[in-house]
């Protein structure tokens, strides 16, 4: 794995990209998740429009064995479809908001799905034989007359094109009030975990009429609200420890052997704010838009408007590792506030070794830090460098004064081209960035 930490001790070049071209792009079309499964074998991304697509890795060709193997189109489904809740007259988006895969347990792949209120588990398999010589039915599959049947056949499996069925297995439904922003896989690969403002369901992956209510925030008056949960993710070997992150800029760790509820915190995260820093969009700014355990589960990281913080579960007071994501914009936060563009939620991810993490930006722009060298590199996901194994370069945003030449001016970013979901494969140098429609694929470059 050496050298997977920094954009700087290799080059990223362009590998793929997915999606239409068009200027203007339906609403429905917009990635709303991308995520690899625990192989990297397949990369699933889902839309606002309720679909979810998977690619599947082929292998390598001998006639162009300098070109690592693509992703390709395996699967496409609806996942969810549009749904009003005549109790609440509330339209219930199709938006699919996560998707976690379940460890490979045989020929078939499983994953979870979930838009604002419904989680489905789907079974993604194969099917290349199907059976012919049926006793009862035709080829076309009427039935036939039993007096006609003078004879027993033996059916038989005949080979055909290979098809890829997804089917849903369980739905999950009923148990969330508000928005759900979290779904996280527990490692005894037999529960899971879901999130929405203010409350933590546990759920058997066998049973989906009743959840267990781990953590509840809801206070009696709503009046005396002042936070919500902004996501949550099961230990990656603890299978009884899960932490959740708040709008405050807080982290609660939790232990579900110290009782059935979990409203009393095992550790609590928090950095102490500069007062001298203090301004109107402080809370916003600190709100926490995603958590992420490490691979190794001694760290977890978090993402906040303007960086990512790097904590050890055995300190609490203030993280180990700070990175600026866009300091530049600290002085744009009115205009922000002004285009909503404050409230964005991005994601964060680590490389499959921890040594590097990789967030989204402005202007099609995303960051990596490498945790080593505490070197970072701002690369962008743009059409124009979608040549075939074309090197990124890497960007700089200039902040005022003098604008050197290859420096972009912060005045002149685009605000609505946003790269919020990152997926980094679980074992080598392959990332997937979603940017509004598409989805763009970067590896490390082979001379």
């Amino acid at each position: 794995m050496a050298g997977v930490a920094s954009g700087n001790d290799f080059q990223w070049c362009f590998s793929q990209v997915k999606g239409a071209i068009d200027e203007d792009v339906a609403e429905a079309d917009i990635i709303s998740t991308v995520e690899f499964n625990y192989s990297g074998e397949l990369l699933a991304t889902g839309d606002k429009g309720g679909r979810v697509v998977i690619f599947q890795h082929e292998q390598e060709s001998k006639n162009r064995p300098h070109l690592r193997g693509e992703y390709n189109v395996y699967s496409t489904f609806q996942s969810h479809e549009p749904e009003f809740d005549y109790l609440k007259s509330l339209e219930i988006e199709e938006k699919i908001n996560k998707i976690r895969w379940l460890q490979q347990q045989n020929a078939a792949h499983f994953l979870l799905s979930t838009n604002d209120k419904t989680i489905k588990l789907w079974k993604i398999s194969e099917r290349d034989k199907r059976a012919e010589g049926y006793n009862l039915k035709d080829e076309d599959g009427r039935l036939r007359d039993p007096f006609r049947i003078t004879s027993l056949r033996v059916p038989v499996l005949m080979p055909m094109d290979l098809m890829v069925e997804a089917s849903p297995r369980r739905i999950f439904a009923n148990a969330h009030t508000y928005h759900i922003n979290s779904i996280s896989v527990n490692s005894d690969h037999e529960t899971y975990l879901s999130a929405d403002d203010l409350r933590i369901n546990l759920w058997h992956l066998e049973i989906t009429d009743r959840s267990f209510n781990i953590v509840d925030i809801k206070p009696a008056n709503m009046e005396e609200l002042t936070e919500v949960i902004t996501a949550a993710e099961c230990h990656p070997h603890q299978c009884n420890v899960f932490v959740y992150s708040s709008s405050k800029g807080t982290i609660r760790l939790c232990d579900m052997r110290a009782g059935a509820l979990c409203d009393r915190h095992s550790k609590f995260f928090e950095e102490p704010e500069d007062p001298s820093s203090r301004s109107f969009f402080s809370e916003i700014i600190s709100s926490i838009s995603d958590v992420k355990f490490s691979h190794s589960g001694r760290y977890m990281m978090t993402r906040d408007y303007l960086s990512v913080k790097v904590w050890d579960l055995n300190m609490e007071n203030r993280p180990v590792e700070t990175y600026q994501v866009h300091e530049y914009l600290r002085s744009k936060l009115c205009s922000l506030y002004e285009n909503d563009c404050i409230f964005d939620k991005f994601e964060c991810c680590w490389n499959g070794s921890d040594s590097a993490i990789m967030t989204g930006s402005y202007n099609n722009f995303f960051r990596m830090f490498d945790r080593n060298t505490r070197r970072d590199i701002t690369l962008e996901a743009s059409r124009e460098s979608s040549k075939p194994r074309a090197t990124l370069k890497p960007r700089k945003v200039s902040t005022g004064g003098k604008r050197k030449k290859d420096e972009i001016s912060v005045d002149s970013l685009d605000f609505n081209k946003k790269i919020l979901h990152t997926a980094w494969h679980p074992k080598d140098n392959v990332i997937a960035v979603a940017a509004t429609n598409n989805l763009y694929i970067f590896q490390d470059k082979i001379n």
